[in-house]
């Protein structure tokens, strides 16, 4: 292999694409301006404002060792889950503070999101950002919380559906510049006036061309079930009815879940695909864990009925 030397035009080429590629994907406020081709360019934008430089790697690695680490404390809990022994064990009863839901983890990852415009080196959040809001919303879903007494419960609960929404516009603010910024860099020609100038035939809308959100009806889904988990839990007036309208918000949310982590999987821009898609993938695994969770809980429940009757 050739190293490409400082004075090679096609080092300086390289160079010179990598700085407007990271100029696109850092730009916050695209400027339109009028323009002197209304035929070949009938759109002209120039990127009128970009966010700071990125976190040091280290905390990109950090984050990375966190979330693997709750990944991996709800692959854990879901498997025991499958056996019925989450509930017997020591482990059983620190789950909630184990879990990405959790009143530890979950803190953690909206602070983490909160700034994901600048961890975007070895863990970049404008990729992985709409997998760990998926992470976070599984868990939600996928366990109850176990707190004595009614207030403790609706407390812990109320704090996760506020992360949850927190998480899920701080997201939108990390990946909807990076999704305008792609859109604006593959589907435009430079005109050459400035460094980020561009000609379009159509106009630059916030988001591109992709239609994942973080706050999307999957999370207002997710929200309403814990909601009606805490109305179940303090109410003892129409339980039934409750329990039926939680059972469907429920079940949409893991059907919309899957659908984005499929969806993201398939249309989503190829940078960093590789640790994109495992990360999607791991979030399919949960989902599958939980659907067999629930066959075996179905099948169990009709054996002792069969049983019964006999």
């Amino acid at each position: 292999m050739q190293l490409l030397r400082p004075e090679d035009p096609t080092y300086q080429h390289e160079w010179v694409l990598e700085d407007i590629r990271t100029t696109f994907f850092k730009c916050t406020r695209w400027q339109i301006e009028e323009t002197m081709d209304p035929i070949n360019c009938p759109y002209h934008y120039f990127c009128d404002s970009t966010y700071p430089g990125n976190y040091p790697p280290a905390v990109d690695v950090l984050l990375v060792f966190f979330t693997t680490a709750s990944y991996l404390a709800t692959l854990l809990l879901m498997v025991m889950e499958i056996y019925g022994r989450s509930r017997q064990t020591h482990l059983g009863q620190l789950r909630r503070y184990l879990l990405p839901s959790g009143p530890v983890s979950l803190p953690i990852f909206v602070m983490a999101i909160a700034k994901g415009r600048r961890i975007n080196t070895v863990f970049p959040l404008s990729c992985i950002g709409p997998a760990i809001l998926q992470l976070i919303q599984i868990s939600a879903l996928a366990f109850d919380s176990e707190a004595d007494g009614d207030v403790k419960y609706a407390f812990f609960k109320a704090s996760t559906v506020s992360g949850i929404f927190h998480a899920s516009l701080y997201l939108d603010s990390t990946i909807l510049p990076y999704y305008t910024g792609f859109d604006a860099l593959v589907s435009s020609t430079f005109s050459g006036e400035c460094t980020s100038c561009v000609c379009r035939k159509e106009a630059l809308v916030v988001g591109g061309k992709f239609s994942y959100r973080g706050w999307s009806l999957a999370t207002l889904l997710v929200a309403g079930t814990l909601c009606l988990r805490i109305i179940y839990r303090i109410s003892s007036e129409n339980r039934g009815k409750t329990l039926i309208i939680k059972s469907i918000l429920e079940n949409l949310g893991w059907i919309l879940i899957t659908m984005d982590s499929v969806h993201l999987i398939v249309n989503s821009p190829p940078e960093r695909s590789l640790s994109r898609d495992a990360a999607f993938a791991a979030s399919l695994v949960l989902i599958c864990l939980h659907v067999l969770k629930k066959a075996c809980t179905q099948l169990t429940q009709w054996q002792w009925h069969s049983r019964s009757e006999k």
